[in-house]
């Protein structure tokens, strides 16, 4: 089995080319920076590299200078916009193997990847080296479920809804874990062995939306320089998780309303109709119910969505799961930062109990991962933990500001110090590329 390294710092994006290149019969692994694809390939076989260009603390090129220092001949595809195409033909120059435009069609890379991988003379055939569990009984190791009441229901709700044909609406506040449910749900399906496609209808422009659903025709509109396949076929036969659902435009609802129905999709451009058979599972951080008071959100695609509802508990509500996932993030924060903290001391530990989290589990991830870096002793103390100490005018996105203009203030300057670099814009925030979308949507600011 060929193995891939996906370099990749859009979480959802890079986890849907990860199921699909699985699909494809690939081994894959993903890294969300050239820091952690630097350490994997140190000490991993890897048949053939797919790296963005852009990266939070490098770009892709720096990837490809260091692989040729290593004197590491790896195959390596690089994707990049149609604005970076430049830079694609810089790689080329410096050794890339090839290089695909985002969106990416899936046709054309594995015909691009399959083309790197015969024509590289210095690989050999690897081997996986340990089975894998069966997704039907081993939750990911990469996320922790929790031991409080509102945990063992939730998922004791996942573990009766998934092996059914139920369409699913997960509700519940930003950093909850919504797609880890998602994910768990396809697992514990009938569907496990099939693609789980995730896609962020929050990042997603709304013109490309109905192109990222189901595909397009070359020359549809302008940039539809070749077929694309759309997340409904690639996810044919599997389940296809709409994160943020309540961003999508109204003529996207009705589109997405007939394929549900209908199990038929078009391709934008195309006259034939494709049969689909795929689950949904849905997730949102509204009021679904709200927007089809205001107009915005259809009634009957509500209904369809929502066979049934789970909803995420918030941090503050699981106060038995705190320490619990303080100690896990804990734990990834050291192997990523080669270091070997020990734990909370009692005064941290109460910080942790005590705070209100209003970025659920992504606000405490990013804050122990922090924590960890700046920690000096065995243990995290108070002192580390300066965030927690500012919870009043804490914001739930993890900004410290006084009030909405400020926010939009300090939104723009970020776009601005990285030259419209949202991956970029939001790591300097402190906040994740999705929640950067929804405040650039709410403050109006050009994309």
């Amino acid at each position: 089995m060929k193995s891939i390294l996906v370099v990749e710092d859009d979480i959802t994006y890079g986890m849907m080319l990860k199921t699909w290149l699985s699909k494809k019969g690939f081994q894959v692994t993903s890294a969300s920076s050239i820091a952690r694809a630097r350490k994997h390939l140190e000490t991993e076989s890897t048949d053939l590299i797919l790296s963005d260009l852009r990266l939070p603390d490098e770009d892709g090129i720096d990837l490809l200078m260091w692989l040729n220092t290593q004197g590491m001949p790896i195959p390596f595809i690089m994707m990049t916009s149609y604005a970076d195409i430049r830079s694609a033909v810089q790689a080329m120059k410096l050794g890339a193997s090839d290089y695909v435009a985002k969106p990416v069609n899936p046709d054309e890379l594995l015909k691009k990847i399959g083309e790197a991988i015969n024509k590289s003379s210095v690989v050999s055939e690897q081997t996986v080296h340990s089975p894998q569990a069966n997704p039907k009984s081993t939750p990911s190791s990469d996320y922790l479920e929790g031991e409080s009441d509102a945990a063992k229901q939730l998922y004791n709700y996942v573990k009766l809804v998934a092996p059914t044909t139920m369409s699913v609406l997960i509700n519940g506040a930003s950093g909850t874990g919504k797609e880890y449910v998602a994910h768990r749900i396809h697992q514990l399906s009938k569907r496990a062995g099939q693609p789980f496609i995730a896609i962020d209808c929050g990042s997603i422009p709304k013109e490309l939306a109905a192109s990222e659903f189901f595909g397009h025709v070359k020359g549809s509109f302008t940039g539809a320089l070749s077929d694309k396949t759309g997340a409904f076929t690639a996810a044919n036969g599997g389940t296809i998780f709409l994160d943020e659902i309540g961003n999508l435009g109204y003529e996207v609802q009705i589109q997405l309303l007939r394929a549900l129905q209908e199990r038929k999709i078009r391709p934008v451009g195309s006259n034939k109709e494709i049969t689909v058979d795929v689950r949904l599972v849905s997730a949102t951080n509204e009021d679904l119910e709200q927007g089809i008071e205001k107009g915005t959100f259809r009634q009957d695609l509500y209904h369809r969505i929502n066979e049934f509802t789970l909803r995420m508990p918030q941090l503050k509500d699981r106060r038995e799961d705190i320490l619990l996932f303080a100690n896990f993030f804990l734990d990834q924060a050291n192997r990523e930062l080669d270091k070997q903290l020990i734990g909370f001391n009692e005064s941290a530990s109460k910080a942790l109990l005590e705070y209100h989290w209003p970025g659920n589990l992504r606000q405490m991830k990013n804050i122990v991962r922090r924590a960890t870096l700046l920690a000096q002793g065995k243990f995290i103390t108070l002192n580390e933990l300066t965030d927690l100490q500012q919870s009043a005018t804490h914001s739930p996105v993890g900004l410290p500001l006084r009030n909405e203009e400020a926010e939009k203030q300090q939104i723009l300057e970020a776009l601005r110090q990285t030259g419209n670099n949202k991956s970029r814009a939001a790591q300097l925030l402190g906040i994740d590329r999705k929640t950067l979308y929804n405040k650039l949507k709410l403050y109006d600011i050009e994309g």
